[in-house]
């Protein structure tokens, strides 16, 4: 087997421009393609982080960008923990940045 390359027109995961969807993030409008995964949409705005983290409130974005790491988390349409790596944009779906404080220690338990 040898090398060789293709012309674009003949590429079999070229790029094609699908339907547009428009998502409100965090109150911004921001558009893409049909397909595209809202972790693609932010990320084509240049935006690098929509996730602080519980501890240190330190920002994340995408880091595995194939859904294991959970860096990627936001809430979409009112439902928490979806990973924006994963999760195909659907026209008029409402992200927010997911912030869970950490647990207050119970009275009386060991942290308490």
């Amino acid at each position: 087997m040898s090398a060789y390359l293709r012309s674009a027109a003949e590429d079999p995961i070229r790029r094609r421009d699908g339907e547009p969807v428009a998502i409100s993030v965090d109150g911004e409008r921001l558009t893409g393609v049909q397909g595209q995964s809202i972790a693609g949409i932010i990320l084509a705005t240049g935006r690098l982080d929509w996730r602080v983290t519980s501890a240190g409130s330190r920002p994340r974005g995408v880091f595995c960008g194939i859904g294991v790491c959970f860096d990627c988390l936001v809430t979409v349409n009112d439902e928490p923990d979806v990973r924006a790596c994963l999760r195909r944009a659907v026209h008029g779906d409402v992200v927010v940045q997911q912030h869970d404080p950490l647990p207050t220690p119970v009275e009386g338990s060991i942290d308490g």
